[in-house]
């Protein structure tokens, strides 16, 4: 979150390990408020009832509702980033491997908190913005590190673009089942469809680049 003229005021950060865990608790309510309600619906009063804590607690760490919406965008985020990290880490060593990996995990992680994730995104709130273009920056960057081994195989014409297009579609694919109102729920469904989006990519990935009418 930035510093510069114009940008939001950054929360205040806990330095004691007790306010540490009055701060998570109080995220801990505002998320299961916000999974539960909404965003709209999601007050601070309510959040300080939810945690346990006195209204003059929690506005003593965030100057307004939009802050405590930056901060939860913080945590759910970096909680994906780590959730990411760790599926591509255990990933079986190949380039299918690699691609399994990340559309299950990219689907779970959309999937999800009741839609709250997606929700936060499209909020548009404060810094949350800059924050969520950090983590697919990091999520895009640990696919392309993990495929990185297995680039040989690929048989585009340029495989980091190749990579950056699957990963980009991947992605838009999982963030559009969220939002739509019919989207593939289910520990089976989802599991099919990350498979289909794994096996798409993989398809494109192995595919020549097309050839023009001239180059024929």
């Amino acid at each position: 979150m930035s510093d510069e003229p114009g940008s939001p005021a950054r929360y205040r950060e806990p330095r004691q390990a007790r306010s540490a865990a009055t701060l998570a608790r109080v995220l801990r309510a505002a998320e299961e408020i916000a999974s539960s309600a909404g965003l709209e619906e999601m007050t601070m009063t309510g959040v300080a009832e939810r945690a346990g804590v006195s209204v003059g607690t929690i506005y003593r760490r965030f100057e307004d509702k939009e802050q405590l919406i930056t901060a939860l965008t913080e945590r759910m985020l970096e909680r994906r980033e780590e959730y990411m990290a760790e599926q591509i880490r255990k990933a079986e060593p190949s380039l299918s491997g690699v691609m399994d990996a990340y559309a299950h995990a990219l689907l779970q992680s959309f999937a999800d908190s009741s839609n709250l994730f997606p929700e936060l995104l499209r909020a548009r709130v404060g810094a949350s913005v800059e924050r969520g273009a950090r983590t697919i920056t990091e999520i895009h960057r640990l696919l392309l590190a993990a495929a990185a081994p297995y680039a040989r195989q690929i048989r585009r014409s340029d495989p980091q673009t190749a990579l950056d297009t699957v990963a980009r579609a991947v992605l838009g694919a999982c963030f559009h089942n969220s939002v739509r109102p019919d989207p593939v729920t289910g520990a089976a469904a989802q599991r099919q469809y990350a498979n289909e989006l794994s096996d798409m990519a993989m398809a494109y990935l192995l595919t020549p680049d097309r050839r023009h009418p001239a180059e024929s």
